[in-house]
């Protein structure tokens, strides 16, 4: 981290939800990682006084240094076992809060555009449906976090981004690339993403400790577009408490927010109806418990939308313009650690459901039946971690029930279910648990760490056997401003029940898909200097079995789109990216280069797996003009390999694309107001096939804190 010298006074930032939170990610599963850079200044930057330094012990009986865990800059954690920044050697990038809030987004799916090695394949506007993919793989190969709990939906990854929070209520964002089956279990194929939510805060105005506070924001622009929502929390703060061991003092709070957001679209059907519209609302509430012992906190969340799906799933077979999807999710957790004694416990217990309905054709259930699938998922899981001579070790166990019940997804049911609002019923499912246990060890000297672990993986999916997926991590810091560091790691994926059981308008699915596999090796390098940062990564990863859609269209009006299992893909990556502080501006660039190799047939589409950024270039710059007035600009420039067919058969490769993003923000003391500009050079683009993006975007808001 750096100090640049302001000539205003900035506010005082502070990380208060780093050094073991159980919500965080990076702690509640384990391992410290190194912050790596993200493709944006913005995104990344915290000045040097704002972070705290001071020294998080983690065992309060500790009397060794084996056991103290200093805090360096900011404290993210990504393994089984909590170590520190120095020791680890995987790379997170980390989106903070306080400069999200400066971004020119207005959701999460948008945010992630600015990180090099993620892809945001965009099927709809400010997050109207959008496939998040990491290191070229696809939106299913990701696990997705919100406070460590595993919210990833089986039926399908195209929905995974339905979030029941709002970009106010993120207190940052965790993105971690490459496999780490051992750290998360399934679905970690190539990377993970984790949303750690704002707890309830306490602030000084004008000398007074305020432990109420209410935010509220609005936003509209082109398009029809509009977004309102606010959030209340509350901190209270409890006198010490008598116990056998020593009084205690403890802290309880509780948030809750609510937003609502629509859109008329910005394309329309051949019949002229709103093809690309979408409304919805999310509310989420949280709770924390906290003293010297313990730490208890829960969340529950709801996410309710609708959205015109234009031409999102046709082909050539079946030219629809005018389809439509609704969703709604729930998400519940409880979740508990220890803070005292050798040993350190922590669990969690979760249930979160995913309730889906596809229309072909808009409105008219008569031209094609709706697609109905309700998702319910349930989950528990206990880890621990314990120091001694050797080093520090973590063990644990997770037990995880995926249930489907749907009208096309599946085997046919022995009790059929009713759908709720409607005359019919669910009459096909799929159920399945995983069972995973893990075990790691870390072996920490002066100036270089070895983490090595596994994790054992039982599917009762086809009679799945049980398997054992390896990793280990090493880190090594020559100087203190350098740090080298090299992995080897496998990981899992089990395929989603679409993959599995999706056989309609010109789609054939294969349930008997095999498990997807990867092997990865990773090095690279972190350089940390007075005004200036860089990084360096060296990726290759193996994957055997991974699963596509692809289309023959040597076969004409017989071509449909099968669900397989390639045989084998390798991929060979390149991540570099640099950062500076000039003149109180803050300036960034990234560049992510991705080769994939595999024999492809003649006349063979791919949807997903062929289809990857090949180079991907982020470029950003925040200024202040005046002592409240900035400005945050941001270039992308991206070039996919891969092609797609029109309605007419024709196949097209994707074209390179440049998108200009900018935004002016003046700034108060308790309120803001901005107004932006997203596509600012109104160019034509695609991410996904059919699907053309909108151009110019114009956005104006304000938000106040009370």
């Amino acid at each position: 981290m750096y100090k640049p010298t302001f000539k205003f006074k900035r506010p005082v930032l502070v990380f208060r939800q780093f050094g073991n939170k159980g919500y965080s990610l990076f702690a509640c599963l384990g391992r410290e990682v190194v912050c790596s850079v993200l493709s944006v200044a913005t995104l990344t930057y915290a000045s040097a006084e704002s972070v705290a330094t001071d020294p998080v012990v983690s065992d309060s009986t500790a009397t060794t240094t084996a056991r103290e865990m200093m805090l360096e800059e900011v404290a993210v954690t990504g393994s089984r076992a909590p170590l520190t920044r120095s020791q680890a050697a995987r790379m997170v990038t980390v989106l903070e809060r306080a400069d999200i809030a400066q971004a020119p987004v207005q959701s999460i799916n948008d945010l992630l555009k600015y990180a090099a090695g993620v892809d945001v394949r965009q099927r709809g506007p400010i997050g109207a449906q959008t496939d998040i993919t990491i290191r070229g793989g696809t939106s299913d190969q990701i696990i997705l976090l919100l406070n460590g709990i595993n919210i990833c939906d089986p039926q399908t990854g195209h929905n995974a981004m339905d979030l029941p929070v709002d970009l106010a209520d993120i207190q940052r964002i965790e993105v971690i690339e490459g496999p780490a089956g051992r750290i998360y279990g399934t679905s970690s194929l190539v990377g993970a993403i984790n949303i750690v939510t704002r707890r309830g805060e306490r602030q000084e105005v004008r000398g007074k400790r305020n432990d109420q506070l209410l935010d509220f924001h609005a936003e509209g622009g082109s398009y029809g577009y509009l977004s309102i929502g606010g959030r209340y929390s509350l901190t209270s703060h409890h006198s010490p408490l008598t116990t056998h061991h020593s009084p205690l003092t403890s802290n309880t709070s509780h948030s809750l927010s609510a937003n609502y957001s629509r859109s008329d679209g910005y394309s329309r059907s051949k019949a002229g109806g709103l093809n690309t519209d979408f409304r919805g609302g999310k509310g989420f509430y949280q709770g924390q418990y906290d003293d010297e012992a313990m730490r208890l906190s829960w969340h529950l969340g709801l996410a309710d939308k609708g959205w015109g799906s234009s031409t999102f799933y046709a082909s050539p077979k079946w030219q629809a313009d005018d389809q439509y999807e609704h969703t709604t999710k729930l998400y519940t957790a409880i979740q508990g650690s220890s803070k005292r004694g050798r040993l350190r416990l922590s669990g969690s217990i979760y249930w979160n459901q995913n309730r889906d309905r596809y229309e072909g054709y808009r409105g008219m259930p008569e031209k094609m039946k709706y697609n109905y699938n309700r998702t319910d998922v349930y989950g528990v899981s206990l880890g621990s971690y314990f120091d001694w001579v050797a080093g520090r070790t973590a063990f644990g166990a997770e037990l995880r029930n995926e249930d489907l019940v749907s009208g096309n997804l599946g085997e046919p049911l022995a009790q059929t279910h009713h759908i709720s609002g409607t005359d019919r019923d669910y009459t096909l499912g799929v159920n399945r648990t995983n069972i995973s246990g893990y075990l790691e060890h870390n072996v920490l000297l002066n100036r270089f760490t070895a983490s090595a672990g596994l994790v054992a993986v039982k599917n009762t999916w086809s009679a799945m056997n049980m398997t054992v997926y390896p990793g280990i991590d090493l880190s090594y810091r020559p100087t203190p401003r350098w740090k080298l560091h090299a992995s080897w790691n496998t990981s899992l994926r089990m395929p989603s029940f679409t993959e599995m059981y999706y056989k309609l308008q010109g789609y054939s699915a294969d349930p008997h898909l095999k498990p997807e596999e990867m092997q990865a090796i990773e090095i690279g390098a972190n350089g940390q200097f007075s005004i200036f940062n860089c990084q360096l990564a060296l990726w290759y990863h193996h994957g055997q079995n991974m699963i596509d859609w692809i289309m023959d269209t040597s076969k004409g009006d017989e071509a449909v789109w099968q669900s397989v299992n390639h045989a084998v893909i390798n991929s060979l990556g390149l991540e570099v990216g640099a950062r500076m502080s000039i003149a109180n501006c803050l300036l960034s660039i990234s560049y992510s280069y991705i080769h994939q190799d595999k024999k492809q047939e003649a006349n063979i589409v791919s949807q997903y797996a062929l289809e990857y950024l090949r180079h991907k270039l982020v470029a950003n710059a925040r200024c202040p003009i005046t002592r409240k007035l900035s400005v945050n600009a941001t270039a992308r420039w991206q070039d996919r390999y891969g092609s797609y067919t029109d309605f007419d058969g024709t196949t097209h490769d994707y074209s390179p694309y440049a998108i200009v993003d900018a935004r002016l923000t003046w700034q108060e003391n308790r309120w803001k107001a901005y107004i932006e500009a997203n596509n600012l050079l109104d160019t034509s683009y695609r991410d996904y096939g059919l699907v053309e993006q909108p151009g110019r975007w114009i956005i104006a808001g304000f938000s106040i804190s009370l």
